[in-house]
């Protein structure tokens, strides 16, 4: 559907955001995928491994442990074996360097790597990474030449600044032969993860941030009744524009949570930075506002790199969670120093709050995970949409409806370094690795229980085996539902693949979390000051090559 006729009936409430969305997928989209050929046979027709491997440890039978991780690493060695012989790499050690958040990401790593490890006679070691000090120790080692890993979990947004160095290693065709790239979703082929017209990347995962909230608050008749004698706006449901968002985040202050007994919440906003990390959920209430669905860019000017940060649509969601953070009560107590993963694991999935903007993490915690008690009340929508949207052509608002969901970080992938270049032995080891982490079925496992990854790949769209899994039907529709309407957007807000993004989004943090804690006047001024640092960022690393990298990014 166009964009303006899609815009046109939500204003005439002919439908609503959340059906028109997921009937396109449920029937459009997955049809025009399945009469492609791009999605595989219906359920288990492919392999029965991958019915086997989703019932280890099984839904609903607590956290997946190493044991498991083991078991689902050894299940999918089949490819390694096919392109290795047994003890080839006797000899070979490799350092992976990744995050080790939550206990997911290189702790399963360490588990699916343990079958191929004993195979093929390698060793791998590991420099475990929190989420806040990534970004910081992958430029030191850019900015010192000093490269101590041979294989790196990266996300693409910094492709810009270890592809466009010739850091990487180039994929041989015997890994893309074993990953099936074909299967990923659209937003994840090339130019993601290729430079100069080659290949570097292992994808891992597919970001893209949903809306997760609460059913029980919007079924909760208390909560409908005190609405409607407070002359709330329409009725009391799921919000749809970030206006309402805080409008109920509001109203919801000083109430009971239906769940808990304890103080409910609305949106849980991360006020505390991450690494550069935590800016995602500021552009979270910022895209339905900035991205303009005739206008490719909404973070710089493509002509200029001039910062977009401090317009109107970027101040008001600023303002907005300002507005919050001065309502008693709207945040949990000491809510400035909660960062994302406080806010998912600490307050959504643990029962507070009504809720949040964050990756897939949540949908699939929320069924699988030990601290989860929202399991049974949890739903997920793409982000909350806007009544207007910022023309930064004409530089004024346009009055009409919009959506743009945020494509948030592109996905982790795995990524070798060009260091084992001059040893083919060595550089065998580490691709075969990498195609392992990256293999078709190992991925469906990571996709449905909690690994710091979600839904990537065509096939992760086969409800029938997330249903078989132990999945409940209308849940996973849902959860799974929210994640491709987004990538399939036809306005989604993807992150340009230029150097130093993350230098940009560090210093955002910074000068945010001094508004947050009131040490500037308002929303603009704290704008001004993100985009006064954005420049002198620009200017340091070359204002023309950052226009000619942002277009290339953007697709102009």
């Amino acid at each position: 559907m166009r964009h303006d006729i899609f815009a046109h009936m939500l204003r005439a409430g002919k439908i609503s955001r959340r059906s028109m969305l997921r009937g396109a997928a449920a029937t459009g989209g997955l049809a025009a995928l399945t009469g492609a050929g791009l999605l595989p046979r219906p359920a288990f027709a492919q392999s029965d491994l991958r019915a086997q491997i989703l019932q280890i440890p099984g839904v609903g039978t607590g956290s997946p442990t190493d044991a498991d991780w083991q078991k689902v690493g050894e299940m999918c060695l089949q490819s390694t074996r096919d392109t290795v012989e047994e003890g080839e790499f006797a000899g070979v050690e490799l350092t992976f360097m990744g995050l080790n958040n939550q206990n997911t990401h290189n702790f399963l790593f360490r588990g699916f790597l343990k079958s191929w490890e004993d195979y093929t006679g390698a060793r791998i070691s590991w420099i475990d990474l929190a989420q806040a000090d990534y970004n910081a120790r992958l430029q030191q080692s850019i900015a010192t030449g000093t490269v101590d890993f041979d294989m790196i979990e990266m996300g693409a947004p910094f492709e810009g600044d270890v592809l466009g160095r010739g850091m990487a290693s180039e994929m041989p065709q015997w890994v893309a032969d074993i990953i099936d790239m074909d299967d990923y979703v659209d937003y994840l082929k090339a130019p993601v993860g290729t430079w100069d017209g080659k290949t570097y990347r292992v994808s891992i995962d597919g970001d893209c941030h949903t809306f997760a909230y609460r059913k029980d608050y919007y079924e909760n008749p208390e909560f409908a009744e005190a609405w409607a004698a407070s002359g709330g706006e329409g009725d009391w449901a799921p919000p749809t524009t970030w206006d309402q968002v805080n409008a109920h985040s509001k109203f919801l202050a000083g109430k009971t949570d239906p769940l808990t007994g304890l103080p409910a919440h609305g949106f849980l906003d991360p006020l505390k930075g991450w690494g550069g990390f935590g800016f995602y959920f500021l552009e979270d209430r910022a895209t339905a506002y900035a991205k303009h669905p005739d206008d490719p860019a909404w973070l710089f000017d493509p002509d200029t790199m001039k910062p977009r940060v401090n317009n109107p649509a970027f101040v008001k969601a600023i303002q907005d969670v300002m507005d919050l953070i001065a309502t008693p009560g709207a945040y949990p107590a000491d809510q400035i120093n909660a960062d994302p993963g406080t806010t998912a694991f600490q307050q959504f999935l643990a029962g507070t709050g009504g809720a949040l903007t964050w990756w897939g993490d949540v949908g699939a915690g929320a069924r699988t995970s030990d601290t989860s008690v929202v399991g049974d009340v949890a739903a997920f929508s793409t982000l909350p949409g806007s009544d207007r949207v910022w023309n930064a052509t004409t530089g004024q608002w346009d009055e009409q409806a919009n959506e743009a969901p945020n494509l948030a970080y592109i996905g982790w992938g795995v990524y070798v370094m060009a260091t084992v270049d001059s040893d083919e032995k060595r550089k065998k080891a580490a691709w075969s690795a990498a195609a392992h982490l990256g293999g078709k079925d190992l991925s469906l496992w990571t996709s449905a229980y909690p690994s710091g990854f979600q839904p990537y790949r065509n096939s992760h769209f086969q409800y029938d085996e997330w249903d078989a899994a132990g999945y409940d039907r209308a849940y996973v529709e849902d959860y799974l539902g929210a994640n491709l309407d987004s990538y399939n957007h036809p306005n989604g807000a993807i992150e340009p693949r230029i150097p130093g993004i993350f230098q940009y989004y560090s210093v955002a943090e910074d000068e945010l979390a001094k508004g947050y804690a009131g040490q500037y006047a308002s929303a603009q001024e704290t704008a001004d000051a993100i985009a006064a640092a954005w420049e002198k960022i620009t200017d340091q690393i070359g204002r023309d090559s950052q226009i000619a990298l942002y277009k290339a990014s953007l697709g102009m």
